[in-house]
């Protein structure tokens, strides 16, 4: 294994007369070679820089890891996601003129790192021979907004940390970020004001979280949504994702990009969550097969097949050829009267109601957050809540696999036209614990009195549901603080005027409005 240099605290020249500031790792006795390049927020050194930098420069890549502005000795003032496109490519004219660059060059890296490289990737010229992408997509607008909701959670406890980074003592902001968010959006105080309870100060991109929710499609976006141009991608693409991810969905949505501009990325799901250690050493291993398959034409560590899934359920790592798996094929499980849950179509029946209360808002256990353990957890206690529906299989007579894209189609009917519809799957064990899989939320606007059909996008799943279990769903119309919660008065998300309107929701099941989950169903394996 090669020895490595490092060279600290390289300027890097920005347009507008700002510098940045990266770290060089350099392999021993390698002249010009290519480059792996790393933009990050979240500094450079420590085990980052290690585990990476010296990591890959072993393999014989030169290695940069640069400071966005703002942050770690970096100049300007940090605005997240949107100096990336021109900070990134401004990074890459520096790059050339190296006398150690080889010519082309790979990025890395994951959450907001994978971001900095989708900002570039599609301007950045054939130099670009690769990108290893993990938990991140090309735009983090549609999980801001998940469904039309606000993720408060994530969003809160993120700008939390990128401000606790930028003061003394930031090393901690990894720990007390998430405790400060979840702190202050259970103090009840209104939204516009939870930056100030959760940091101490007003901070500029949680207040312009707000600003935009209404109206995603606003200028604000047009420099930091990069989706539009994912197609465009000539750079050889490997992404990993996790089931509890808080960017998968989207992460997906990148894939199908790619995969329909006639691209062959590759693909890595597994049972992980957005800050969950375990994904750290799979994702080494597959960028470095994927640099020296694509920079150095070195193909011997690559896989056969492009996309690989972990089973949850069945504990199983599978092979595939393409996402969605071949052989998919989607079945509804119809909401049934008595609670009951299942592929037959549902008898006339009465719908069943609740009543949300947003100043008691339905809380939430588990499911996708940015900085939290998302691992599914028994929900049994939420089940027993009033505002919660529960609909149940009876006990499964083999096993049910379901691989693939997760949708609900729910109608209902509200006292108010502003609400909130959370749909969720739980796996129901032998023992009585239920656990949940996969949710998803559709926040409704104006729309008239009637019985509404309600589409909603849960996550994606590749899960076994085994034989004696039960398939469960819930509906409800809360996840609090996962998402905001909805006051009932199209209201603007900040206006903090503190009026809260209840919602008595009804939930239908009758040949005339068959709510049902949509599951992707696939033949069982092993």
């Amino acid at each position: 294994m090669r020895r490595v240099r490092l060279h600290r605290d390289l300027p890097v020249p920005m347009p507008d007369g700002v510098t940045l500031l990266a770290d060089h790792y350099a392999p021993a006795d390698v002249g010009r070679a290519p480059v792996v390049l790393m933009r990050s927020p979240y500094g450079r050194r420590g085990l980052f820089g290690w585990f990476y930098g010296r990591g890959f420069a072993r393999q014989g890549f030169h290695v940069v890891i640069q400071s966005c502005r703002g942050g770690f000795g970096s100049g300007g003032l940090l605005d997240p996601l949107g100096d990336e496109h021109d900070d990134g490519l401004a990074t890459v004219v520096w790059l050339r003129e190296q006398p150690w660059y080889g010519g082309s060059f790979a990025m890395f890296g994951p959450s907001y790192l994978g971001y900095t490289q989708w900002a570039i990737a599609p301007y950045a010229g054939p130099e670009l021979k690769a990108m290893a992408t993990q938990v991140t997509a090309s735009q983090f607008r549609d999980a801001a907004y998940v469904g039309g909701a606000f993720a408060l959670e994530s969003a809160l406890s993120w700008t939390t940390l990128t401000d606790g980074m930028s003061r003394r003592f930031g090393g901690a902001a990894a720990f007390t970020a998430p405790r400060m968010a979840r702190r202050a959006v259970l103090s009840g105080r209104p939204v516009a004001e939870l930056d100030v309870a959760s940091a101490g100060r007003e901070l500029r991109f949680f207040q312009d979280l707000l600003a935009h929710h209404a109206d995603p499609a606003v200028p604000y976006w047009d420099k930091r949504d990069f989706s539009p141009k994912v197609g465009e991608v000539e750079a050889a693409v490997s992404m990993l994702g996790g089931w509890y991810d808080v960017f998968l969905p989207w992460q997906l949505k990148d894939y199908a990009a790619l995969r329909a501009a006639g691209r062959r990325p590759y693909l890595t799901i597994g049972p992980w969550y957005h800050v969950d250690a375990h994904h750290g050493r799979p994702a080494m291993a597959e960028a470095t097969a994927w640099f020296r398959a694509h920079l150095l034409g070195d193909r011997s560590l690559l896989r056969a097949q492009p996309v690989r899934l972990y089973v949850t359920g069945a504990r199983q790592w599978r092979d595939y050829p393409d996402w969605p798996v071949p052989g998919m094929r989607e079945r509804r499980w119809h909401l049934q009267h008595g609670f009951g849950l299942g592929p037959e179509g549902p008898l006339d029946s009465p719908p069943d109601r609740f009543r949300y209360h947003p100043s008691h808002p339905t809380p939430v256990i588990g499911g996708p957050v940015l900085l939290g353990d998302s691992r599914p957890r028994d929900q049994r206690r939420l089940e027993q809540r009033r505002d919660v529906l529960v609909y149940s299989s009876p006990a499964l007579e083999s096993d049910v696999e379901a691989i693939g894209p997760v949708r609900a189609e729910v109608f209902v009917r509200s006292s108010t036209p502003y609400v909130d519809v959370v749909v969720r799957v739980c796996d129901v064990q032998p023992d009585g614990r239920s656990l949940n899989i996969c949710e998803g939320v559709r926040r409704l606007v104006d729309g008239g009195p009637g019985v509404r059909r309600v589409s909603v996008d849960l996550w994606p799943i590749a899960h076994r549901f085994g034989r004696d279990h039960r398939i469960r769903v819930h509906v409800a119309a809360g996840a609090y603080p996962t998402i905001a919660r909805n006051p009932g008065t199209g209201d603007p998300l900040g206006s903090g005027n503190g009026t809260m309107v209840p919602a008595d929701v009804e939930v239908f099941h009758s040949p005339e409005h068959p709510s049902a989950v949509v599951l992707p169903l696939c033949a069982p394996r092993g």
